[in-house]
């Protein structure tokens, strides 16, 4: 999904999807600057089949470890969602998912994922 890098108290955000065969999710932004404190929010467009999709989110810090979880929500107008720290939001429809991460700070610079499960 997104890295960000901290450059003067911005923080930059990189998008990259995460991809299953057959469906396709893409970011929208390539980039997203914002400053500490404030809060940012990713999209990332979708397209499947599946009529119970689940939209991921993961963010990745380094080459050094894994990329770490953020939350689960259905597409496709479903209500069910996964969502562990409360800083985090997440809205879908039938053809985008979005991120919000509020107080933003330089700890969430980070590659930013955003992944489509299907069932």
């Amino acid at each position: 999904l997104t890295s960000m890098l901290e450059s003067d108290g911005f923080i930059f955000f990189f998008l990259f999807p995460g991809l299953t065969a057959g469906d396709s999710i893409t970011p929208q932004q390539p980039e997203v600057t914002e400053t500490e404190g404030e809060s940012v929010t990713l999209t990332c467009s979708y397209e499947t089949t599946s009529s119970y999709p689940l939209l991921h989110w993961y963010r990745h810090h380094s080459d050094l470890q894994a990329p770490q979880f953020i939350l689960w929500k259905q597409g496709k107008g479903g209500s069910a969602e996964y969502i562990p720290d409360k800083r985090y939001k997440s809205e879908t429809s039938p053809t985008t998912t979005n991120l919000t991460i509020a107080a933003l700070t330089l700890a969430d610079t980070a590659l930013y994922y955003c992944a489509l499960q299907t069932q």
